[in-house]
């Protein structure tokens, strides 16, 4: 019951103040349509119920279960196992972001087709798996994450140079998106749970950072895609 309670309140403060400048430039400057305030009212209230609904979801199911297969599967053994899991949970998991999808739709739109909506959702979704497995490898092997993000955001300004100008924002954007509300919780968990298993090395250091490197994968992926189109 108190996990509700707070998150209700966690999203009334978030979306309360989006709603507050809007009701104050309707009645001082902007003055929009009646029709068009209300379904911006009805819109608040949706997002609202949603937000609710989906973070109350996240804390019952997403979060435990990626904890649970993080902490199961170093008991496997298996380090190849691992990766590949990882990579296969990255993959989905990018697949049912909502932000990801957004993305694609605009991107669709803007360029009339060129950039299928489907294909640079596969393209930001393989990014993201590959990282995945790598940062379930740098759990692994205790390699530093300084040196994996430096030789990641290397290879992404060495890249940009190539890449077609109208892609590199979108790169960019593919890497923000995949930090939204499906991905990130079940990548730090899973993260979370492998690390906490391994004997020897802090949960603290080696369970975080997973973001920070998933967000890499996308932004080379729609790179390299910006490459061939181009």
């Amino acid at each position: 019951m108190q996990t509700i309670k707070d998150t209700v309140r966690e999203i009334v403060f978030a979306v309360l103040p989006v709603a507050i400048v809007v009701i104050i430039l309707q009645f001082t400057l902007i003055t929009l349509p009646f029709e068009t305030f209300l379904q911006f009212l009805i819109g608040v209230i949706m997002v609202s119920v949603g937000l609710i609904l989906f973070l109350l979801g996240v804390h019952m199911g997403l979060l435990p279960i990626g904890e649970m297969i993080g902490s199961a599967l170093p008991n496997t053994g298996k380090v190849g196992l691992v990766v590949l899991f990882g990579f296969l949970m990255g993959f989905v998991v990018t697949l049912a972001e909502p932000d990801v999808r957004v993305l694609a739709m605009q991107i669709d739109f803007v360029s009339q087709g060129e950039i299928s909506r489907n294909l640079l959702i596969l393209v930001v979704a393989l990014g993201v798996a590959v990282f995945v497995g790598i940062a379930m490898l740098r759990i692994i092997l205790n390699i530093p994450i300084t040196y994996i993000l430096i030789v990641g955001y290397g290879l992404i300004f060495l890249l940009s140079l190539f890449t077609p100008p109208y892609f590199v924002p979108i790169s960019f954007d593919a890497g923000g998106v995949t930090t939204g509300p499906m991905t990130v919780p079940f990548i730090l968990a899973l993260g979370v749970g492998v690390a906490r298993v391994l004997g020897g090395k802090s949960t603290s250091t080696d369970g975080f950072g997973l973001v920070a490197l998933a967000s890499i994968g996308p932004v080379l992926a729609v790179m390299i895609l910006g490459v061939i189109f181009g």
